[in-house]
């Protein structure tokens, strides 16, 4: 492999990583709070809200219906409208976003959903506020899963930022689509496949090893 095939590899590897990373931040800005109002709105939530609950779940249900690369196509005007292209790194963040946000949502909604009704309880008889309640117990009881939750979201993610080459996205996945496939390098795409895989497991490592003493914390 020569060093201008390598030097592209370790910018397709950063390119993955900023897609990544910016798009589960920019999911979680969206999708924590879409998570939360699922939650509190639910039938036994704090405040049970049927109407909000039903629109809420049946948006979440039809944009994680859609495969992300016709989402990818779909959204492809707001895209250009936002970053004003629709091809590299930073215009793929978009459907990116958009399609990890109800993922996110869903995956929040049941982190909260596990927290044990009894300390909910104890907070009300206490006079906490709704919002207390939120922040301090529901988040704060649902922290280890929310982290473990963030960690299946990188990953999910990740895939799809590879996915996106196959429309010039940027990334690993470009490189593994124009150099692997297109030109028969299959050289190129062995070493982007290994390298997919990794990042996946370091930013599962990496979730887990928080997890892990985010919970030895809370014994």
């Amino acid at each position: 492999m020569s060093a201008q095939e390598i030097e592209m590899i370790l910018e397709g590897v950063r390119d993955t990583l900023y897609m990544t990373l910016a798009a589960t931040l920019f999911g979680y800005i969206i999708g924590l709070p879409w998570g939360i109002a699922l939650t509190v709105t639910s039938k036994d939530g704090l405040h049970p809200h049927t109407v909000i609950y039903r629109i809420l779940d049946v948006i979440t249900n039809i944009m994680r219906s859609i495969p992300f690369l016709i989402l990818l196509i779909l959204v492809l005007p707001l895209t250009m409208l936002i970053v004003g292209k629709t091809y590299g790194s930073t215009a793929t963040i978009v459907p990116l976003v958009i399609s990890a946000a109800p993922f996110i949502a869903r995956m929040v909604e049941s982190s909260l959903k596990e927290v044990d009704h009894g300390v909910i309880e104890a907070a009300q008889s206490m006079g906490a506020s709704n919002l207390q309640i939120v922040l301090r117990v529901l988040l704060g009881e649902a922290k280890v899963s929310l982290i473990s939750g963030a960690t299946i979201a990188v990953g999910t993610i990740l895939g799809y930022s590879a996915m996106a080459g196959t429309v010039g996205g940027g990334g690993l996945g470009d490189i593994a689509i124009r150099y692997g496939y297109y030109r028969y390098q299959a050289n190129i795409l062995l070493v982007t496949v290994i390298l997919l895989i990794l990042l996946v497991q370091i930013l599962q490592y990496i979730g887990n090893l928080i997890s892990v003493k985010l919970d030895k914390r809370h014994i």
